[in-house]
């Protein structure tokens, strides 16, 4: 009888062949997880699975299911269990595999993926992490004697102090909320006074203002006062001199009419001169109120009454950041050349995901390449010019300097792609580059300086010259941060600077030619010298450097990745072994 409720889909109606009934009586169970029906052709006795053609001549393809037995079509079981009866779906295969998969909830986890450090189950391994891309193992082949082992009391003693610890951090973070919350109500009363003070200020400015314009107004009253009376005056002798004359000139009384007329002639002239001294149109102005560019160039300009500024108390140093001595342990090379690069290529920046992908710029290339440490496996974008250094912003996004075109990339990345995102365009070839809690640390070639920044591109702080004027870097390369400082390696000066967060320059040791720079779990960090050929561990206050590792070709880019405690070097040299990426395996002596 036919099981009932699965179809394939619309896509593949037309593709697969159903015989003589709408559903097969036995069919393929992994292909029905995809919503397509199959007719079965075998069975995996392990899985308790029946498989289609296809599925069964792969089934044991992958390493960790070559262990699986198979039985073809005659020898299979006849008869089919509904998915949610079958043991493989509801109980485990092999002792204590119980637990279901987060993404196929009727698969039990089986399997561990190295690259992923992922619990996975069958489906996962067929679908997602196949041997060509994951290193897979089946779980009771690697278990071994588990049981008590160290790793087991380790984690255990992990667990106990990772405890303790969220304990401590929701004490420390009442008390600290608690400060925060009276800081920030004296930050209230800060700013309603600031207010006032702006208020009484512009009260004042407002008030001089209104007094220039009272006074203008006064002064243009009292000269039409004054104008009024003077013209009133002259009309009246003009208009009496007039009468006069007409009087005279009517009676014919010439003698008399002489004389008036010449003392007319005098008193047109004399009150004319008068009227020449009056106010004229010309005298009074109408006016406009120009506002203070100052004023509102800062009203426009700025967007906010001020800034809630951190009460900074310079963190405490790490407790350990000595540059003690490390043993290198194993060393690995990675091809970074993919097949469609034109040239060979010169890895100027790295880093390292928890996922054990390495991200690097191929400045020759002009890409960012996503390499998987384990299987060599490249993935690449291309990009308008060539990249320089790279930094994570998040768990899946970096920030890349592009040094020619004066622009910082910020690109997205999945397990399998990479794609652009937005970009900043800055004021200057930017190259080393560094995120620390959503700030950048960004050095800068032409001009030379060292900028920090927002992830919007809002520049905060800008290095450039010391107390004296002086310029403090000569050609800065790369950078690094932690909570405490930033580290600069300036090639031209033979020196690693340090700063703290303010700018301030707190530290310094001298290196022959510093290139690339990674911090270390304990504070200190690792400085290659590319013409000494090794490299440094130098203090987290940059009193103390010692050589760690020596005869090492020209070391450029370095990245640390403190999960596998791996340093990952580029080089600088035009030949082939330009291609690689050393992986060095080191351990700290204590």
């Amino acid at each position: 009888m036919a099981v009932p409720g699965k179809r394939a889909s619309r896509k593949f109606s037309s593709t697969l062949s159903r015989g003589g009934a709408e559903d097969f009586d036995i069919y393929c169970e992994i292909c029905d997880r995809a919503d397509i029906r199959l007719p079965a052709y075998g069975y995996c006795v392990d899985c308790e699975e029946h498989l289609c053609q296809s599925c069964f001549k792969t089934h044991r393809l992958p390493k960790p299911l070559r262990h699986h037995q198979l039985l073809d079509k005659d020898h299979m079981p006849q008869q089919q269990k509904l998915h949610g009866s079958s043991k493989s779906s509801s109980s485990p295969q092999t002792g204590d595999l119980i637990k279901p998969c987060t993404k196929h909830t009727k698969e039990v986890i089986k399997f561990y993926c190295h690259d992923h450090n992922a619990l996975i189950c069958n489906v996962c391994v067929t679908l997602e992490h196949t041997p060509t891309s994951c290193h897979v193992d089946y779980i009771p082949d690697i278990s071994g004697q588990i049981s008590d082992s160290t790793d087991v009391k380790e984690t255990l003693k992990d667990i106990d102090k990772l405890t303790n610890k969220s304990s401590q951090i929701t004490s420390d973070l009442k008390q600290r909320v608690d400060k925060s919350t009276t800081s920030l109500k004296d930050a209230i009363g800060e700013i309603e006074k600031f207010r006032k003070e702006i208020n009484k200020r512009l009260d004042e400015l407002e008030k001089e203002v209104k007094d220039t314009a009272t006074t203008i107004q006064h002064e243009n009253n009292n000269k039409l006062k004054t104008t009024e009376t003077t013209c009133d005056d002259i009309n009246k002798s003009l208009q009496a001199s007039a009468d006069t004359l007409k009087h005279l000139n009517s009676n014919k009384k010439t003698d008399q009419l002489f004389t008036e007329l010449k003392r007319a002639q005098q008193l047109i002239q004399d009150k004319n001169n008068i009227l020449s001294q009056l106010p004229t149109i010309n005298d009074i102005d109408e006016y406009i109120f120009e506002p203070n560019k100052e004023i509102k160039k800062v009203l426009k300009d700025e967007n906010k009454l001020g800034t809630l500024s951190k009460n900074v108390k310079q963190p405490a140093e790490p407790k350990n950041p000595g540059a003690g001595a490390m043993k290198m342990s194993t060393t690995r090379r990675i091809n970074a050349k993919s097949s469609s690069d034109e040239k060979n290529s010169w890895i100027t920046g790295i880093a390292v995901s928890p996922q054990n992908q390495l991200f690097a710029a191929d400045y020759y290339n002009e890409s960012i390449k996503m390499i998987r440490i384990y299987t060599g496996t490249i993935k690449e974008l291309k990009l308008d010019s060539s990249p320089w250094d790279i930094t994570f912003v998040t768990s899946d996004s970096l920030a890349v300097t592009l040094p020619e075109s004066k622009t910082i990339q910020f690109i997205s990345f999945s397990q399998d792609s990479l794609s652009l995102k937005n970009n900043l365009k800055v004021d200057g070839h930017c190259c080393g580059i560094s995120n620390h809690l959503e700030k950048l640390a960004v050095t800068f070639s032409i001009p030379v300086k060292l900028q920090i920044m927002d992830l919007k591109g809002n520049t905060e702080i800008t290095v450039d010259k010391d107390s004296n004027g002086d310029k403090i870097f000569n050609h800065p390369g790369y950078v690094t941060t932690n909570n405490n400082s930033i580290y600069v390696s300036d090639s031209g000066k033979d020196v690693v600077l340090k700063f703290n967060w303010q700018g301030e320059i707190i530290g310094v040791v001298v290196i022959k030619e510093p290139s690339g720079i990674t911090l270390l779990d304990d504070g200190s960090l690792l400085v290659n010298a590319r013409n000494s050929h090794c490299i440094h561990r130098v203090s987290g206050d940059c009193k103390d450097s010692k050589t760690i590792l020596e005869n090492v070709d020209r070391p450029y880019a370095a990245c640390w990745c403190a999960k596998t405690r791996t340093l990952c070097v580029s080089r600088i040299k035009e030949d082939s072994d330009d291609n690689y990426i050393r992986l060095y395996k080191m351990m700290l002596k204590t």
